[in-house]
């Protein structure tokens, strides 16, 4: 155009279209971010590829991601080729655009715009409702892995007579095929109406017919097809009636059907099944009549009918037959109830006896042997010690223990005795120097078990350390001492390559060790070093010097991070523990085997039932579902602490959910057989599992009905009297002889107190030895409500009322130090109960507690004593053996205690001795004066000799 001079025309510059080069670089940056994307998401794979198949356990990697893709890509793809053909079909039978409405003019511009891009919209819609499915039917991996492998129960339910299996594996994922079912038909509604109003096959303001015989047709096509699907759930629920969590009068966590759902709820949806197909039907017989009137009326009647057969019909029943005479009506739901749960949780079996919890005998001197042969009094707490452990073990800052330790058997002088045990692990924290160098290639492991006598400690009140110093000596004999997986041990660490690791300290100087175990992914490969770099954040790791050939990247190193990784599918107990077997060490796992779908057994959970004094994040259990009702210990694991190997052992051989998970993953759990008898040795009955268990029994160690809807005998878990958190009191092992038993054995126990109350309402104990014929038998002592017997708090509060006690505890605290009650021990003794309870002294110029005194108490005596053989003689009033007694420290290095049965008779012998020269010297038989003298020099100098060997010993780690 020219301007208004008549001058040339300029040329007009163009403006808001970046150049050739701002395109080229835009498009070059955003390939460069969606390759970045691209590269994370494969690095997440990658490494969690390699690191299965460096534990060798690549088969759970590709079953779970090969389930999980095909369930995502049959679900997703179903589920968009359901919804784009509805929307294609509502888009076919559009009527013609000749003659349309005010409104359908309105919605022209819509269409217009959406008409050059209707395919990519169709495209666009039916993707994200497939991606949207997919994901959720990906996520039910483990639904179709138990469905597709179930194995039977070989029991039915006491209703529908199905097998157990059809509820807990075969329901869920009906359940789930109805969801989705419900999802896509009302999707495809939605879908299918949005695109008839749009192409005016549906009005809302137009005069004349709302909506085609086209529309109508197909949308009523896919109302029956939901209400179809509705008849369907009508009749899984008669079936989900079973697995039903509801209420009842006393009783929490109520599973199964009652009366109500019996005869009300059960004919009710069988009656609304009908009704609902009648419905269906009507909704596609408007293919031919082409009105909505009939399925209209259905679906109010179908409506209406949910209301008064669903709901009212059963309220009347529940308020004019139940409650009247709630107690009769419920007694067969109760029983069933009561039966499936025992069954359910192991507890059916449980032996329930009567107490007298007064002893049978006056003879104290059989109650004082009894003492001695029937129990192994612990008197090492493994809550407390810790830090002594800490103290007078860890040797270097860059070690720790676990705040809590454990508690297990190992020969002495080839007796089998209780012993506390923990491992040496590596403590960051404490390095001098704290770099990425240091963290991750230096500092890599902890080194040594240490174990100590449960039964004893020194003349001081420290723990008789059996196992101990810098590389460990002992009972233990020879082993690998080089701890790089343990509970501790949360970071990664880079291995085996040029950068030599820090092993321990010797004669002042560290010493050098590089990895030479099989664990671990190698970082020789870049791809793999670019991978880790962005797993872990960490850029060094793609380009330092430090990693070169050999290397090797260790993660998932805690004992139960690496076993519920290698099995997804199990319910892992809170407390892993180690133990050396053969020349290894070894931390040993129990993991369960749960459901949420026992018909009639009643729903715990386990965050809460597991949960005690002594639970932290560390030990807490770690579950796949808190909510469950069925409960098995079906597989010990082992987790090697040097290389990491992870061994999963079927021990419950007749779990069918671990059958069905065995088929499902195959070759990944070993047959009970390979358990090796070193294993076995250290195997017990795990916590988690008891602690459930004893919940559990609170109601239902009761058996008749009528009883247990009273809830009269309703019992519960003291909280913990030793510390003020109000949680309740763990469970504890040691070794003792429950009534019926010949002798002690390796037990784990607890206490009952009645409901509301704090008396003791019963003793609970089960064999926890892995090799004695009744390991898992669970024994318990019902004491008589007539005649009460102190509880836990009773107790602690009697020990701390004696005015004697207490006068003896005040001098114990004098300036700032503090007294700590160690674990307060039940045994039951000849018709009473013993209680024990050691007490530290954590000194003010100290950070660990020592065992200065110990509490006894039988029937109504009550002693503070300095050792728990005094404190017994007290109590019982007569001499028993010197079993528990506390001694000096044994040599060091071997850490063998002193003979303490030398010590003894040399002290009995001079006493003796003595006595008799002192009546020879008043008769002036000098004779036997000379003789008794003579007596008394070699019992002094048999003691002397003893008292040499203990000094020689000296303490370890001092």
């Amino acid at each position: 155009m020219p301007d208004r001079g008549g001058g040339p025309t300029r040329p007009r510059m163009r403006v808001g279209r970046p150049s050739r080069r701002v395109r080229t670089l835009l498009l070059t940056l955003g390939v460069l971010a969606a390759l970045a994307m691209l590269f994370v998401m494969f690095a997440g794979f990658w490494t969690d590829w390699l690191w299965y198949r460096s534990v060798d356990y690549s088969s759970v990697f590709t079953t779970t991601l090969g389930t999980k893709i095909g369930l995502f890509a049959v679900f997703g793809m179903l589920m968009a080729l359901v919804v784009g053909a509805n929307m294609w079909l509502a888009h076919r039978l559009r009527p013609p655009l000749a003659a349309m409405s005010m409104e359908q003019q309105s919605l022209d511009r819509y269409r217009m715009s959406i008409a050059p891009y209707k395919k990519w919209a169709l495209l666009a819609v039916t993707a994200l409702v497939g991606l949207v499915a997919g994901a959720s039917a990906a996520g039910q991996w483990r639904t179709w892995l138990q469905w597709v492998n179930a194995v039977p129960f070989g029991r039915q339910d006491p209703q529908f007579h199905k097998d157990i299996s059809f509820y807990t594996f075969d329901l869920p994922w009906y359940r789930f095929l109805l969801s989705f079912g419900f999802a896509a038909a009302v999707l495809s509604l939605v879908a299918a109406a949005l695109v008839h109003y749009l192409y005016g096959g549906l009005r809302l303001t137009s005069p004349g017919e709302r909506a085609t015989a086209a529309a109508t047709g197909h949308l009523s096509v896919l109302l029956g097809l939901f209400v179809g699907l509705k008849a369907i759930a009508y009749w899984l629920d008669r079936y989900g009636l079973a697995v039903k969590s509801s209420g009842l009068k006393s009783t929490d966590g109520w599973t199964g059907l009652r009366y109500v759902d019996a005869n009300a709820f059960l004919p009710a949806k069988t009656i609304l099944f009908i009704i609902a197909l009648i419905c269906a039907v009507l909704f596609f017989a408007t293919l031919w009549r082409r009105t909505w009137q009939l399925p209209v009326i259905g679906f109010g009647l179908m409506v209406l009918s949910a209301v008064l057969i669903g709901g009212l019909y059963p309220a009347i029943v529940q308020k004019f037959q139940v409650q009247p005479n709630e107690q009769a009506k419920e007694a067969p739901y109760i029983k069933k109830n009561i039966t499936a749960t025992r069954e359910a949780y192991g507890i059916d079996d449980a032996d329930v006896k009567d107490y007298a919890g007064t002893s049978t005998t006056d003879d104290k001197n059989t109650l004082r042997a009894e003492t001695d042969a029937t129990t192994s009094l612990r008197l090492l707490d493994p809550n407390i010690v810790s830090p002594t452990f800490q103290q007078r073990q860890q040797v270097r800052d860059y070690y720790q223990f676990p705040s809590t330790l454990d508690v297990d058997r190992y020969k002495v002088d080839g007796k089998e005795q209780d012993t506390v045990i923990g491992l040496r692990e590596l403590n960051l924290k404490g390095i001098p120097e704290r770099n990425w160098i240091n963290d991750h290639f230096k500092y890599t492991h902890g080194y040594g078990a240490i174990t100590a006598s449960g039964t004893s400690i020194t003349s001081e009140g420290e723990p008789q350390f059996t196992n101990g110093e810098l590389p460990t000596k002992g009972i233990l004999g020879s082993y690998e001492q080089r701890v790089y997986y343990g509970e501790k041990t949360t970071q990664y660490s880079i291995v085996g390559g040029p950068q030599q690791e820090v092993d321990y300290s010797e004669n002042g100087g560290e010493k050098a060790y590089s990895y030479e175990g099989k664990s671990g992914v190698s970082l020789s490969n870049p791809v793999n070093r670019a991978a880790y770099a962005v797993a872990f954040g960490e850029p060094q790791i793609l380009y330092s010097g430090a990693i070169g050939d050999g290397s090797r990247i260790l993660y998932n190193r805690t004992p139960k991070e690496r076993v519920e990784a290698v099995a997804p599918w199990l319910t892992i107990d809170g407390d892993a523990y180690p133990a050396v077997i053969g020349d290894r060490i070894q931390w040993i796992v129990d993991a369960y085997t749960t459901s949420n779908g026992y018909p009639y057994a009643s729903r715990t959970t386990l965050g809460d039932t597991t949960a005690d004094s002594l639970t932290t994040g560390q030990r807490a259990v770690v579950a796949q579902q808190n909510q469950v009702n069925y409960i098995r210990n079906s597989v010990k694991a082992t987790v090697d602490a040097y290389d990491g190997t992870v061994r999963l052992y079927q021990w419950d051989t007749e779990d069918p959910v671990l059958k069905t998970w065995m088929k499902a993953f195959p070759g990944t759990v070993k047959a009970k057989s390979e358990i090796s008898g070193k294993l076995l040795d250290h195997l017990r009955y795990p916590q988690d599992l008891f602690k459930v268990q004893r919940e559990l029994l609170t109601r239902y160690h009761v058996v008749e009905p009528g009883t247990f809807y009273t809830g009269s005998e309703r019992w519960q878990v003291p909280d913990d009297p030793t510390n003020k958190s109000g949680n309740a009191v763990p469970p504890y092992y040691l070794s003792m002889k429950m009534p019926d038993q010949k002798a002690p054995t390796f037990s784990l126990s607890t206490t009952f107190t009645p409901k509301g109350r704090e008396n003791l309402g019963a003793f609970m104990a089960v064999d926890a030895d892995a090799r004695s014929a009744d390991y898992g038998k669970i024994r318990i002592l019902k004491l008589p409500a007539q005649s009460p017997v102190f509880g836990p708090k009773q107790m602690q509060s009697k020990f701390n009322s004696e005015s004697k006690i207490a006068n003896e505890l005040n001098i114990l605290k004098r300036g700032d130090s503090e007294i700590e009650y160690g674990n307060l021990l039940t045994v039951p003794l000849s018709g009473g109960l013993l209680y024990v309870e050691p007490v530290y002294l954590r000194g003010a110029n100290t950070n660990f507690p020592l065992l200065k005194k110990v509490l006894v108490s039988y029937g109504k005596e009550a002693v503070l004593a300095d050792s728990l053989d005094q404190a017994l003689d007290q109590v019982f009033g007569a001499k028993g053996s010197e079993s528990g007694k506390q001694q000096p420290p044994p040599e060091s290095g071997q850490q063998k205690p002193v003979p303490d049965a030398t010590v003894a008779q040399a002290t009995k012998d001079a006493l003796g001795a003595y006595e008799e020269s002192q009546k020879a010297m008043a008769n002036q038989d000098w004779a036997a004066y000379g003789k008794a003298q003579q007596a008394l020099k070699e019992a002094l100098e048999r003691l002397q000799k003893a008292e040499e060997a203990a000094e020689k010993g000296g303490r370890p780690g001092s």
